[in-house]
């Protein structure tokens, strides 16, 4: 089983190192990483370079955004399983992959996901929040349950089938994708109980009180158009977030 990991960037130069190392360092090694860079000016594009293997295969050229990034990349892949690892991002270890791969040893199973933690921008080791996912049923959707975005892994042709990001999203379209093949596909997921990503504070939804409320509007485009629900399910979505602020002071491990 060969697995695609697909990174869109743009001006990381600080963090695209250690996101590649990241990947370079798990055990599973039938992996390819599609990096998808917008034009960056600010050196990423000399990182990536330097810092890449045999399984890097780059691109830069100028894209319409973040979702258009991501999409161009998952053209590129040729893996039988299809996932994200942000520019910012880090997995929790060197195993990662492996349970992913183990996971969908499966033939039943479509994709596969975890538990994420957010960790300070300026202090890696610093857990500032800690998503536990649980296992997923569907009438979860209806309460504003989502699996955590950078953690799922999907077989290719759930994405072949179902298509990929709407790019008329500018900061939801993850959401909206994730509701598509949950809903039209009826997928079977099978659940990590382990924290598989860390994803450092201070991604392009939260960055403004502005961003915040248009990814508001947006998750609520995305609740109806994929029909699970309304202004509830919105309501519930961000209301889940709180209890996964109460984490005690602790370093990530």
């Amino acid at each position: 089983m060969k697995i695609s990991v697909v990174t869109a960037v743009f001006n990381r130069a600080g963090t695209i190192r250690e996101a590649m190392q990241s990947l370079q360092s798990q055990s599973y090694l039938k992996i390819e990483h599609i990096i998808q860079d917008g034009g960056s000016c600010d050196g990423t594009v000399e990182i990536i370079r330097e810092a890449s293997n045999q399984s890097t295969l780059l691109a830069s050229e100028v894209d319409k955004g973040i979702y258009d990034a991501i999409n161009r990349g998952i053209r590129r892949a040729t893996g039988d399983v299809i996932g994200l690892l942000h520019s910012d991002d880090f997995y929790a270890g060197g195993e990662v992959l492996a349970k992913i791969a183990r996971s969908l040893a499966d033939p039943e199973v479509d994709g596969v996901y975890g538990d994420l933690q957010y960790v300070s921008a300026d202090d890696p080791g610093r857990v500032v929040r800690h998503w536990r996912a649980g296992p997923y049923r569907a009438e979860l959707l209806r309460r504003g349950w989502m699996p955590p975005h950078p953690t799922l892994y999907l077989r290719r042709e759930v994405i072949e089938r179902f298509g990929l990001y709407d790019t008329s999203f500018r900061i939801a379209a993850d959401y909206d994708a994730m509701l598509r093949y949950l809903v039209q596909g009826k997928l079977k997921l099978a659940y990590i109980p382990e924290v598989l990503v860390k994803m450092r504070l201070g991604g392009e939804s939260n960055r403004s009180l502005e961003r915040i409320l248009r990814k508001s509007r947006e998750d609520l485009r995305a609740i109806r158009k994929n029909a699970v629900g309304g202004i509830g399910t919105l309501a519930a979505k961000n209301f889940s977030k709180l209890g996964q602020f109460i984490v005690k002071d602790q370093k990530a491990k």
